[in-house]
């Protein structure tokens, strides 16, 4: 699956423990297109939330270009419908409504069709134990592969 990344949520992984992930369109402008070709596109501190029996994007941040003619462009935190099947849709809505679990944007890309698509999760909340855990597992690989490393020379 060839694909082009633009901006990805490295703090989902680090506070939430993925459960399913899915792989939604969003409707978009065409001036918003050319600025995430552009690589204008930031996932920080944005989640997704149902609006009316459909999920939006909240406080994802896509910069306006330069070039682009100011009539045409959007606010750059506006929420953004994201397009899943309605099976889907009822399947998250019930497991996040009675499970209890978030659902958050991992990524943002094209897609190998060139189409912007972006992949967000079922996720549960990790607590601050299961985060340092987390933390002095990668640390001890990291040491075990860098003495593997050191021993074969």
């Amino acid at each position: 699956m060839a694909m082009n990344l633009i901006a990805q949520n490295k703090k989902a992984r680090h506070d939430y423990e993925i459960i399913q992930t899915f792989e939604t369109g969003i409707v978009l402008a065409g001036s918003e297109v050319k600025a995430l070709r552009a690589k204008r596109a930031n996932l920080k501190d944005s989640y997704c939330r149902f609006i009316k029996d459909e999920l939006f994007l909240i406080n994802a941040h896509i910069t306006h270009l330069e070039t682009t003619y100011m009539h045409f462009t959007s606010d750059t935190k506006a929420p953004r419908k994201l397009l899943l099947h309605r099976k889907e849709l009822n399947k998250m809505f019930l497991q996040s409504t009675r499970d209890g679990l978030t659902i958050v944007p991992l990524m943002i890309y094209f897609n190998e069709r060139n189409k912007v698509k972006l992949s967000i999760a079922l996720a549960k909340g990790k607590k601050l134990f299961d985060k340092r855990a987390d933390s002095k597992g990668r640390t001890l690989d990291r040491e075990a592969a860098q003495a593997i490393k050191d021993n074969s020379r």
